[in-house]
């Protein structure tokens, strides 16, 4: 059985299995994947290669957390259906692409990666001093290659992992590709995700402890704004405030209506409104917008394999896209699989 061919562009991207989602991954990723998938050819991959870069010595929790993973984005919206959703270790071609293409790529490229030094510099814990580590660039670029994806949806940070991974492509299209090259350039389709604090004012992240999960029911949601920092400017409650330097004005400014903009803005600065009632209105817009999330997710809790077996069904149609490509590698290459006699050996029968 083979691919279907392309009929729209080709988008791929990808989330490591951290577990439950939070409202920053929703703003940062999520909801713009589901947006885009009437627009585009979608392949959505839990990467749970990628989570041994730096996790690699307790691998006990790495399917647990793949399927809470597809949980949350079966739950806010992403189609089966529509998108092709799967798992990376299930798709053997992505390890053999990133082999192959690791032979390619000159050491000073990854060494250069922002992420790599910050990473280095940023996380003590853990010994990062390994291959892995070093090539996941390479195994990104894999990842991207092998469904020769047209574009990859990444915020600001992830830019230069995609124009390394054009890099990568260029090089071996110039080794292998002859007159036809083998691999698309892909183009960043970059989110410009909106500032989405976390209760304590910093960028929502679960190493921070200051995030809002997707799957938080209402009454948590409800204790955790009650907890978030505010205007430091507003000691007291006839204190007048401003919501541009308030995180809970952030909150408002992506997740509340016009009118409860108005509201705040008006309140807020006259002091009209405590700190209080105007985090209990931000807390309605999330209600509003994680019940739906929550019921749709609870089917998924109750009946885990339904959830396995889309990411199997997914992982299967990958396999069939990456089988393609790998053929095309493989004779680009001279590696085919198929025993070819040298063409001075053959002679007409």
């Amino acid at each position: 059985m083979t691919a279907s061919p392309k009929t729209r562009k080709r988008v791929l991207s990808g989330m490591r299995p951290t577990g439950k989602l939070h409202l920053g991954n929703y703003v940062g990723a999520l909801q713009n994947w589901v947006g885009m998938q009437d627009q585009y050819e979608c392949y959505f991959c839990v990467v749970d290669w990628h989570a041994l870069t730096t996790d690699y010595a307790d691998t006990s929790r790495v399917k647990e957390n793949s399927l809470e993973v597809a949980f949350d984005w079966l739950a806010a919206g992403l189609d089966p259906e529509k998108s092709v959703l799967f798992l990376q270790s299930h798709v053997p071609a992505h390890a053999e692409l990133h082999l192959l293409l690791s032979m390619i790529t000159p050491l000073g490229w990854l060494e250069r990666v922002p992420t790599y030094k910050e990473q280095r510099e940023n996380i003590k814990d853990k010994d990062l001093g390994t291959y892995g580590f070093l090539g996941y660039p390479v195994l990104q670029a894999a990842d991207i290659l092998v469904y020769k994806a047209d574009c990859v949806p990444v915020g600001e940070d992830q830019v230069a992992h995609v124009e390394l991974t054009r890099e990568i492509a260029r090089r071996f299209n110039s080794f292998y590709g002859g007159t036809n090259a083998v691999f698309p350039e892909p183009q960043t389709l970059v989110t410009l995700a909106a500032k989405l604090p976390g209760t304590d004012g910093r960028k929502m992240s679960k190493s921070y402890g200051n995030t809002i999960m997707l799957a938080d029911p209402e009454p948590v949601v409800r204790q955790k704004l009650k907890t978030m920092v505010t205007d430091p400017a507003r000691v007291r409650r006839s204190d007048p405030g401003n919501p541009d330097v308030c995180p809970v004005g952030d909150l408002h400014k992506i997740f509340s209506s016009k009118e409860t903009m108005a509201k705040v803005y008006e309140g807020c600065r006259s002091a009209g409104i405590g700190c209080i009632e105007c985090k209990s209105w931000a807390a309605d817009a999330l209600v509003q917008l994680l019940n739906p999330m929550q019921e749709r997710r609870k089917k998924f809790e109750e009946n885990p394999r339904l959830a396995w077996d889309i990411l199997e069904a997914g992982s299967e149609r990958a396999r069939q896209v990456t089988g393609e490509t790998m053929k095309r590698v493989r004779d680009a290459m001279g590696m085919s699989l198929e025993y070819e006699a040298p063409a001075q050996a053959k002679v007409k029968v």
